[in-house]
């Protein structure tokens, strides 16, 4: 006998151990009888362990035994009615993905804007107090173009969008801060009424009976889109800095002791970040180095016993683990002190290698978002790489791969290649799991480059 606990209630289903889960997901369908959506369940309440639907894997594969509880969640974008008698006729009731029903509002904070929100989500602060920030970039009156008076405006001297392409281009900010897409999608005539940030999902939505499961069934309601790839044009970390310079300095003693590689994780805050309009910074106040083996070109992270103490300790101190660190550094010239440069625009600037981990990363630190049906939506986690610069000299980038990447590695359907460090092989649908089709293009510059041209 196991317990499933789920949004309308607690039920009890019976099976063996050693069934087939299909057939688990069958008689849960069954023992509540009014779900009209796909559903997810999970061994854990806090959903870390999934069951999936399976014709191969049994209960006992989950460890599951008698009087164990199972939780039952919709799927990503799910809604549940509950239709209610009331004297007047019925009352539907919005219940989200997540186990506890979520209360839905188009109020925010947010000057116009109207984007559904879920007011049970607790966003990070710097979020909240860039909602209430106006946004708009202030100019000054253009003595030449302006033919007005002082207390006067005119297209020459209005505000601007905090998403104006040709205000951030002149910035040379290649992508908008997320919150400034926020108020993009918040700026037509309905006010982002009917907008919605949707985390994308690569995964079949188990609970559909209409066929067998996969492989032998898959029908357009549970199979997932197809993901074309695209350029994100939002990011939601615009800067990071570090608050002193020693910290980057202990953390290269290893590389420059051993010659060998290191990783760590940096731990601080996120803050306003006033270069950009309604940007963020993520600053870093401690890097964090977890057990690891270390080669010159490779590391291998170990167990960490320590890590649950280290961000509890973060914790107190008001600082959380905010992105990674790692080095990829080759001495050139020992007297001078250069090191060499290898990572351009020519050959790569994150490997597909390094893609894979930053968006493993990032999927255990989703963002907190109440525009989402989710409650999260991408992630401030953040990318540090120390290598060569085009001058020999160690230099610092950050990075963050994008919604599209965090998802395909997260549903593992990416994985690097061996011959080539800045390709990507997207892996082929198996008996076991499906994946969905993955399409790009690429310019004729990268063409010629592969064919030696």
């Amino acid at each position: 006998m196991l317990r499933v606990q789920s949004p309308e209630g607690t039920r009890r289903v019976d099976i063996d151990n050693i069934t087939a889960t299909r057939v688990l997901f069958d008689k849960v369908l069954n023992a509540f009888g009014t779900i009209e959506y796909p559903f997810t369940l999970y061994c854990r309440r806090d959903k870390s362990q999934e069951i999936v639907s399976s014709d191969t894997k049994t209960l006992a594969n989950y460890g599951l035994k008698h009087g164990d509880m199972i939780f039952l969640s919709p799927v990503a974008g799910a809604v549940q009615y509950i239709e209610q008698p009331t004297g007047n006729g019925k009352i539907k009731n919005d219940v989200s993905n997540m186990s506890t029903a979520v209360s839905v509002s188009t109020s925010s904070s947010m000057p116009g804007s109207k984007i559904p929100t879920r007011s049970n989500v607790d966003e990070d602060q710097v979020d909240v107090l860039l909602q209430k920030m106006e946004g708009t970039v202030k100019r000054k009156r253009d003595p030449k173009n302006c033919l007005h008076g002082d207390n006067s405006s005119c297209i020459h001297c209005l505000p601007l969008e905090p998403y104006d392409a040709s205000y951030l281009k002149d910035l040379n900010v290649k992508h908008m801060s997320f919150n400034s897409y926020l108020r993009k999608l918040s700026s037509g005539l309905d006010g982002g009424k009917y907008a919605n940030l949707e985390n994308i999902s690569c995964r079949i939505k188990p609970g559909c009976t209409g066929h067998p499961p996969w492989p032998k069934g898959v029908c357009s309601k549970c199979q997932p889109k197809a993901i074309t790839l695209n350029s994100q044009p939002y990011r939601h970390v615009d800067n990071v800095v570090f608050e002193n310079p020693n910290l980057v300095e202990q953390f290269l003693h290893f590389w420059r002791v051993t010659g060998r590689q290191r990783i760590g994780f940096l731990y601080g805050k996120f803050d306003v970040h006033l270069d950009v309009p309604l940007g963020i910074k993520g600053t870093v106040a401690a890097i964090y180095e977890p057990p690891q083996e270390s080669t010159r070109d490779s590391v291998r992270l170990l167990p960490d016993s320590r890590q649950s103490l280290v961000d509890s300790l973060a914790a107190k101190l008001g600082l959380a683990c905010i992105g990674w660190i790692f080095t990829d550094l080759v001495a050139e010239d020992v007297s001078k002190g250069t090191v060499r440069n290898f990572r351009n625009a020519e050959t790569h600037f994150l490997s597909a290698q390094e893609c894979v981990m930053a968006g493993d990363l990032q999927s255990r630190h989703p963002n907190p978002c109440r525009f989402s049906s989710d409650g999260y939506f991408g992630s401030k986690f953040v990318t540090v790489c120390v290598t060569g610069d085009a001058q020999n000299q160690v230099h610092m980038e950050g990075y963050q791969v994008s919604n599209q990447c965090q998802a395909l590695v997260r549903d593992e359907c990416l994985v690097p290649t061996k011959d080539a460090p800045e390709l990507a092989y997207a892996r082929q649908s198996t008996a076991e799991k499906y994946i969905p089709d993955v399409y790009y293009k690429f310019s004729e510059r990268f063409l010629e480059k592969k064919l030696g041209k």
